[in-house]
């Protein structure tokens, strides 16, 4: 029988976009009749999360309640989709103490890729914070080969990226793209590559490197032509002169 639902499944069921899709995959999943408890449990979790980037926040709410008392792993799972639903309902200040508990939870239980992800969700809840949340993440990492854990690496720098281009230092911003872009061409996914190379053009349009952040999301039309936020950037990028206003050199 079943321990508990193994993060190469998961992977699977999920389809980037679709959560409606991913609902139905999540919940067909579930009703297989060889499932432990605990993995049904763990793969209603994730249809709580479906269910929140449908906006169907209450039930989402419903089937979380439905599965507490929550103990080990089940536990991480469950104060995670929960802290997730109070950010998507903005109630981000509600979503802090909760995803507190989950990382907290994530490390008893010796738990690497769910004290990473908590730690993620963090840094998106507690803006002010979000730096010491990142590095938290970060340091999850250090001791592990696993590559699917490793993944994290990718998210988490380009969350620091985007929180400081946010902050005004596009410079900063820089190192933690090219960071990022490190982690998802070791470790990661074709989409984590292509929102890596996406991310790093941005802000070197940003900093005025017009020429290099051509290159780039050319390169990536060429694999995906109808990709909009490419032609959004490719847009933006030819209404200025290549190499204009460069505040970086």
């Amino acid at each position: 029988m079943e321990e508990r639902l193994e993060q190469a499944e998961l992977d699977a069921l999920w389809l980037p976009g679709d959560p409606i899709a991913s609902e139905e995959r999540l919940a067909a999943a579930a009703a297989q009749p060889d499932r432990s408890e605990v993995v049904r449990a763990e793969l209603e979790t994730q249809r709580a999360r479906a269910l929140g980037l449908q906006g169907r926040f209450e039930e989402g709410e419903a089937l979380l309640e439905s599965l507490e008392p929550a103990a080990s792993v089940l536990e991480v799972r469950v104060l995670l989709e929960r802290g997730r639903l109070r950010i998507a309902t903005g109630r981000a200040g509600e979503a802090v103490p909760i995803l507190e508990a989950a990382l907290n939870a994530a490390r008893r239980e010796s738990d690497v890729s769910l004290a990473a992800e908590s730690a993620l969700v963090l840094a998106d809840a507690d803006r002010p914070h979000a730096q010491q949340w990142i590095d938290e993440g970060l340091a999850e990492l250090d001791g592990t080969e696993d590559p699917r854990i490793l993944r994290w690496g990718a998210v988490l720098h380009g969350l620091r990226g985007w929180v400081l281009l946010g902050d005004g230092d596009p410079r900063a911003a820089l190192d933690s793209f090219e960071d990022a872009l490190e982690y998802a061409d070791d470790y990661g996914t074709a989409d984590q590559r292509f929102a890596a190379r996406w991310a790093l053009g941005r802000v070197l349009r940003e900093l005025g490197r017009t020429s290099e952040a051509l290159v780039i999301q050319r390169g990536l039309a060429a694999q995906r032509p109808e990709e909009p936020a490419v032609a959004a950037e490719l847009a933006a990028l030819t209404r200025v002169p290549e190499e204009s206003h460069t505040i970086d050199s």
